[in-house]
């Protein structure tokens, strides 16, 4: 049987965690031995022409103008903010500890949802989303020794990426997945280019430090597909939960790769975050069961194909 746009949108997003969480592993590996605005530049410029190529051999690129929708400027600057919040955070932070208060991003993003798209979210779901904003408490730990000033980075790359899922969603189903990927990619790489001489400079790089890049380019990429096609079809509230599935990886990661075990307040926050996302996706079956396929999936925002 057909998957339904929701599991569609489910399985999207959780092939676009995965992308990302090893992506954000090799930038912290590198960002050891270049500023962030050099993997920014370096990466980036893999990754548009990895796209820019894509975009061309899908015909992407036939209708250039629907890129200058300000719907797509605004996808854009929040994708920047997001962005430069979160590898900032990324350089200073244990990959686990990062990766977890950004599981507060689909708590924001199915609130958004709720209060500018008129999204059903009952009294649970909302109680679900304070609590999980609780979890994030735990993890930032203001006022106690434990606070990092990075950890608000990571927070305002939340409010960030919000704005971004959520434009995601009202962009016209007629402007292909790739010119959007395209246009982001160029966006980063032009922003990365102009930290440069901020952020330190340009650093010598290795044969070795070059192909990490060009691999987290086109993870970033396969990112980027995924997580504007898991946005643009089925219900936000449902597809957003799953991104919790990053958390898994960047625990493995963050102890393997940097030797950073997560400490009680990080695993205690992760799990209240996590409840608090399992519960809202609970909740979210129980609402749609026994309804349409179009009464409980919302509008029809399908995939590219691509």
């Amino acid at each position: 049987m057909p998957l339904s746009p929701n599991f569609r949108g489910a399985l999207f997003m959780v092939v676009a965690m995965a992308a990302f969480t090893l992506n954000d592993a090799i930038t912290k590996f590198s960002s050891e031995s270049m500023s962030m605005a050099q993997v920014m530049l370096v990466r980036g410029v893999f990754a548009t022409a990895l796209v820019g190529l894509l975009a061309w051999q899908q015909g992407a690129l036939a209708r250039p103008r629907l890129a200058l929708q300000p719907l797509i400027a605004l996808r854009v600057t929040g994708e920047a903010g997001g962005t430069i919040c979160y590898l900032l955070a990324l350089a200073h932070l244990p990959l686990a500890n990062v990766s977890a208060m950004q599981q507060a991003l689909p708590l924001a993003v199915t609130m958004g949802a709720a209060l500018f798209f008129g999204e059903g979210v009952g009294w649970r779901r909302w109680l679900a989303i304070t609590v999980g904003f609780a979890g994030v408490l735990v993890i930032v730990r203001p006022g106690f020794a434990g606070f990092s000033a990075y950890s608000l980075l990571v927070l305002g790359s939340v409010c960030f990426c919000a704005v971004r899922d959520l434009v995601t969603r009202r962009i016209p189903d007629d402007v292909p997945t790739l010119l959007i990927s395209g246009v982001t990619s160029v966006a980063m790489t032009v922003l990365g280019a102009a930290l440069l001489p901020v952020m330190g400079g340009w650093s010598p790089m290795t044969h070795a430090s070059t192909g990490f890049l060009a691999l987290a380019a086109v993870l970033v990429l396969i990112g980027y597909q995924f997580i504007i096609m898991a946005m643009r079809v089925g219900d936000i509230s449902f597809i957003a939960p799953f991104r919790y599935t990053a958390l898994l990886w960047s625990i493995v990661l963050s102890v393997m790769v940097f030797g950073d075990f997560p400490d009680s307040a990080m695993i205690l926050g992760a799990f209240i975050i996590v409840g608090s996302g399992v519960y809202t996706l609970y909740r979210e079956r129980v609402t749609g069961r026994g309804k349409a396929a179009s009464e409980s999936t919302g509008p029809n925002l399908a995939p590219d194909g691509i």
